[in-house]
């Protein structure tokens, strides 16, 4: 842990070789974020992270030769487009490449002072950060190669980096990242169950029945389920095995074969059809038997996730590097980040936005708050209460 005590320059070090370390560090955090646009983009496709071993367009997939590979520097020397094709590469790429580079070099001037030991392991931390922030914007999960052998890192640097949990003995530092990580993934467990137990179901009515579908296009790797327009994948509704999305349907065609009147409930493996005369029995089916499904429905029960097991494990990436104290502040800090975004663009009459970004960014921003400030916020929140706190 630092703070922006530990800003002013070593007295031990001559101003050359400082400012030096800090160009340094900006350069190679630019060189590792030009790699974390590659995981960003590959990771979640399953796309190998060495084959290509060079970057490509993900339009015509030429591979960028290795001059224009450079960070910033190729971005605008091919003036935002690719070589070949000349489709449009996005700014995001020197956007990563830039921030990782600030971020390293903003670690490297803060602990250097304080802990010089911390900053190869401060680096990854905050690079894990800027990878899963990204992946989880695009495509809402946040993958185990970030989050468990993250918390793996996180344990071994708390044997290997003396005083790296303010404490003096190699085990003692383990013992805190190993509670620390146990207590991340506990306290977010918890709070995904009991957000299951009171917000699990999404019931929806409406005046007129309104279309839905169930279709898989070309090429996807599962199916969507289609409301009105409003697409939701699959493994969204159906997380848990227990997991139930009932339609109540005027028409459900299946297959050809129109239904009426009934209650029509899927399942993961199968779905269940139950006219509303009570009389008449239900239809069991298996969805392998089934290959298309469309209807209209007057009401809707959606199941629903507070939110998924990729936070739950990243709070055990965050524990493991910054200890119990940490996760008790990022989870506090992340609820009043997102709060106050969602806040500023239901404001901004942007509503649609703010359901669209996941918890993990806020996780990420509310752990890096107290990377660098947590100390400084955890005195002055302690002063409010002890006045005579110095």
């Amino acid at each position: 842990m630092f703070s922006i005590s530990a800003f002013p320059m070593p007295t031990h070090v001559t101003p050359q070789f400082f400012w030096t370390l800090i160009g340094f560090s900006f350069v190679l955090g630019t060189c590792i974020g030009s790699f974390l646009n590659v995981v960003i983009y590959r990771l979640p496709r399953g796309i190998s992270l060495s084959n290509p071993r060079r970057s490509f367009c993900p339009l015509c997939k030429y591979q960028i030769p290795m001059w224009y590979n450079l960070p910033l520097v190729g971005w605008l020397v091919l003036g935002g487009k690719c070589g070949n094709c000349k489709a449009p590469i996005s700014a995001r790429y020197p956007m990563v490449e830039l921030l990782t580079g600030l971020i390293f070099a903003v670690v490297t001037l803060f602990c250097f002072k304080a802990n010089p030991y911390l900053i190869p392991a401060y680096w990854i931390l905050l690079s894990l950060f800027i990878a899963g922030t990204y992946i989880d914007i695009d495509h809402y999960i946040l993958p185990d190669e970030i989050t468990l052998g993250g918390t793996v890192v996180g344990l071994v640097c708390s044997a290997l980096i003396p005083d790296f949990l303010g404490k003096e003995i190699w085990w003692q530092n383990l013992l805190e990242s190993l509670a620390g990580a146990v207590l991340g993934y506990v306290s977010l467990w918890l709070v995904v169950e009991l957000g299951k137990k009171l917000f699990g179901k999404k019931r929806m009515e409406f005046a007129s029945a309104l279309p839905w579908e169930i279709s898989q296009a070309e090429g996807a790797d599962e199916p969507n389920f289609i409301l009105d327009g409003d697409a939701s994948p699959w493994t969204d509704l159906f997380f848990r095995p227990k997991d139930r999305l009932i339609l109540q349907c005027p028409e459900a065609e299946i297959d050809g074969t129109v239904h009426r009147d009934l209650t029509l409930t899927i399942r993961a493996e199968g779905l269940s059809l139950q006219p509303k005369d009570a009389t008449q029995a239900a239809t069991e089916m298996s969805l392998e038997q089934v290959n298309h499904m469309k209807g209209t429905c007057d009401s809707v029960v959606i199941p629903r996730e507070a939110m998924g097991l990729g936070d739950v494990k990243f709070m055990a990436l965050v524990g493991a590097f910054l200890g119990w104290k940490g996760v008790l502040f990022t989870i506090f800090a992340a609820s009043m980040i997102g709060s106050v975004v969602a806040l500023t663009l239901i404001l901004l009459r942007k509503r649609e936005w703010a359901q669209r970004v996941p918890f993990g960014p806020y996780l990420a921003g509310g752990a890096t708050l107290y990377l660098f400030y947590g100390a400084a916020i955890l005195h002055w929140y302690l002063s409010l209460s002890q006045p005579n706190l110095n």
